[in-house]
């Protein structure tokens, strides 16, 4: 692993698992997102990491939606902007990478592997639902797989790459990392590579900080210097998780689409909120916080297009 001389703070706006009837606090409206997003950067979040909503906060793909929010964003700050393409298991492919290819943005997200990534217990824990839409939303990761062939990866990176986009490789298993070396010896992954771990998804690689470091380790075996390496776990032990990638080296990733909370029993009121708390703790490590002309350097960006809307 390249060992991080300045943390990279990630930060994960809205997501498309989370429900608005988890928390008031979750980003649905393109005007919401936006104000989350440069409320971030400003607390010292270097990449914003965008999905959409639909104004009943159902998950979106429409580029349509996606103009309303990027260059909004990238005209009030100098974030790196960094698109998903999982968008939603429900989506089609087409759909799931259609606002990365209408934007070219310099960073998109890459699952590295089809899994179970379940997260119906979410109908176990809410009683008042908002939208019609949410509880069998939820339950149907119970049943359906998340679909990512190796044929969709390397139609990303083939499609996405020749428009100068890289890539934050998530990595929910230590599989997800073998895959990933296919396509860097297939040359269509490139170094340096951005390897995000996610941990604490049912149905991939446990929040067990012994995974964290298992983790790394493989990677270096597998890369080398070759790439730097970020990570979070879903929901309670955010915080933990990126405190520990740090502490090893490492980069962080915050933000609701991952934890609805600040602390235990308490509801984060904004991704800042918490981008402020993982700051404050990779400063007492004696780390200095990425900016983003910082991150664009360390991970190899190409820097925004000119007359390019991300």
């Amino acid at each position: 692993m390249r060992r991080a001389e300045k943390v990279i703070i990630t930060t994960a706006v809205t997501g498309s698992v989370n429900v608005p009837s988890q928390s008031p606090h979750l980003p649905i409206t393109p005007n919401e997102i936006v104000t989350a997003a440069i409320e971030a950067v400003e607390a010292g979040s270097a990449i914003v990491h965008l999905h959409a909503r639909h104004p009943d906060g159902r998950p979106a793909f429409e580029p349509e939606i996606f103009a309303e929010i990027v260059p909004r964003i990238m005209a009030e700050t100098d974030a790196v902007i960094n698109i998903t393409t999982g968008g939603s298991s429900q989506m089609t492919m087409d759909e799931r990478l259609a606002a990365a290819v209408t934007f070219e943005p310099e960073l998109a997200s890459m699952n590295m592997g089809s899994m179970n990534f379940v997260y119906s217990g979410i109908a176990d824990k809410v009683t008042d639902w908002r939208h019609d839409w949410e509880k069998p939303y939820v339950q149907n990761t119970y049943a359906h797989p998340f679909i990512n062939t190796f044929d969709r990866i390397e139609r990303t990176l083939r499609d996405l790459g020749e428009r100068g986009t890289r890539f934050e490789y998530e990595c929910y298993d230590i599989g997800h990392l073998y895959s990933l070396a296919y396509f860097v010896d297939k040359g269509l992954a490139e170094p340096p590579l951005m390897i995000q771990g996610v941990f604490g998804i049912l149905g991939g690689i446990g929040a067990d900080h012994a995974n964290l470091e298992h983790m790394v380790r493989i990677a270096d075996k597998l890369f080398g210097a070759d790439y730097s390496f970020s990570a979070f776990a879903a929901g309670r032990d955010q915080l933990q998780f990126a405190t520990h990638s740090a502490w090893l080296g490492g980069h962080v990733r915050v933000g609701l689409e991952d934890s609805l909370w600040i602390s235990k029993g308490t509801l984060a009121e904004s991704n800042a909120q918490q981008v402020t708390k993982i700051r404050a703790v990779v400063e007492d490590l004696g780390k200095e916080i990425a900016t983003p002309d910082d991150a664009r350097a360390i991970l190899a960006l190409r820097g925004r297009k000119t007359g390019s809307n991300a």
